[in-house]
């Protein structure tokens, strides 16, 4: 079995073209996420409910690892659907008083801000927007704006760990100290930044939401919910399933009857997992996880760090103006430019698909997002594919 090493990519063997840099959106399947696939279908395919029995084992050590990933206990983790579907479960899951203030930043992804907007109109929630230009001049400007909002009282800030088109990497160690001081709870929304950039919720973080399809390298349709122990007491879990029950499955495997309605639900996280979870996905979750976790979440952030350093300077020198944070810690993996005034930026990403070089282009923004099996060779090859579309697009 081939082991992974940052910057080869003999693990996507199919993967087309010259650079693939668009993780922030879908991240290709490895082979050994492929493979696992086939190893679950095969198994259900075969037998049925044998292959549910079999897999069972290996999602409960998806479970663990989702936990070590983010340093949680398992606990803390439910098994949701998207990251959407985790923002959802907190909107309608907490104790909301009328006229609880909830705190969202402008230039956020809307999958941290609608389902905000719809708590808001069924609780009578008042939503405070801040601006992320704060954040982006420096920390201490954006967390004193913060602040200023806190101290008119703030139930909770939802915000994302990494900003989806700029790459901007919050501070979120700061702002959940600040969200204490003042009796606020802090909302994280991580998939631009999990299986890339470190989070860990032990910086003061209440509830996290990812799915796993972006730098986490999994599946669609597979994501998780952290709660916090702390908080779980407090949750109202208004969209609970019936895997939501204690001993939920009880019924199905005794000798005697034993079905009823009223047994009590799970607290905090396990009361959130309403049903059927995704097995296939998990399992492809799980093989990318334990990619990841041979790598090392800091290594890949260093070494995505390194690609981005020299990508960015030669597309600086060719016109570009880079949206990367200049200090350090607040950089992810993630690089958002301005293209040059003279070109169409969809004619631009089109022209760079052409020449094997894969792009996103976020609102306005040509997005980068390479990933561990990026190689640093790739980047002349890209600054070359860059330069052939800006000819042909300027003829």
């Amino acid at each position: 079995m081939v082991k992974p090493q940052l910057g080869d990519r003999a693990l996507f063997p199919k993967l087309e073209g010259v650079a693939y840099l668009a993780h922030a959106a879908i991240s290709p399947l490895s082979a050994p996420v492929c493979e696992r696939i086939r190893d679950v279908t095969e198994d259900y395919a075969c037998g049925g409910m044998a292959g549910f029995v079999r897999w069972a084992p290996r999602l409960a050590q998806v479970r663990r690892d989702l936990a070590s990933l983010v340093s949680a206990s398992p606990g803390e983790i439910t098994i949701v659907a998207n990251t959407t579907q985790g923002v959802i479960d907190i909107a309608f899951g907490l104790p909301w008083r009328k006229g609880d203030r909830v705190v969202l930043f402008d230039g956020e992804f809307p999958a941290n801000v609608t389902p905000w907007q719809q708590a808001a109109e069924e609780f009578a929630l008042e939503l405070r927007w801040l601006s992320l230009d704060g954040f982006h001049r420096s920390v201490d400007e954006g967390l004193v704006a913060l602040e200023r909002e806190l101290e008119r009282g703030v139930r909770l800030v939802a915000v994302s760990a990494v900003q989806y088109k700029t790459g901007l990497r919050m501070p979120l160690a700061e702002m959940a100290a600040l969200c204490h001081r003042y009796g606020a709870e802090l909302f994280v929304d991580a998939i631009q930044a999990l299986g890339a950039t470190p989070v860990d919720v032990s910086w003061g973080i209440d509830y996290l939401s990812s799915g796993s399809h972006k730098h986490l390298m999994g599946a669609e349709g597979t994501g998780f919910l952290y709660v916090a122990e702390r908080c779980a007491a407090a949750m109202k879990p208004r969209l609970a399933g019936w895997l939501g029950h204690e001993d939920p499955v009880a019924f199905l495997v005794g000798d005697e009857p034993q079905l009823r309605y009223d047994n009590p639900l799970k607290r905090g996280a396990p009361a959130l997992e309403t049903g059927t979870s995704n097995v296939i996905g998990l399992a492809a979750l799980g093989a990318s996880l334990e990619l990841i976790g041979e790598l090392g979440v800091p290594a890949i952030h260093q070494h995505v760090d390194a690609y981005l350093e020299a990508l960015e300077a030669g597309l600086a020198a060719r016109g570009f103006r880079s949206h990367r944070a200049a200090a350090p810690a607040l950089r992810s993996t993630i690089l958002g430019l301005t293209v040059p005034a003279d070109v169409r930026l969809s004619k631009l990403a089109a022209a760079l698909r052409d020449r094997g070089v894969i792009v996103n282009t976020p609102d306005g923004l040509l997005r980068l997002a390479p990933h561990w099996p990026n190689a640093s060779d790739e980047v002349p090859r890209v600054l070359d594919a860059v330069d052939q579309s800006l000819a042909e697009l300027r003829r």
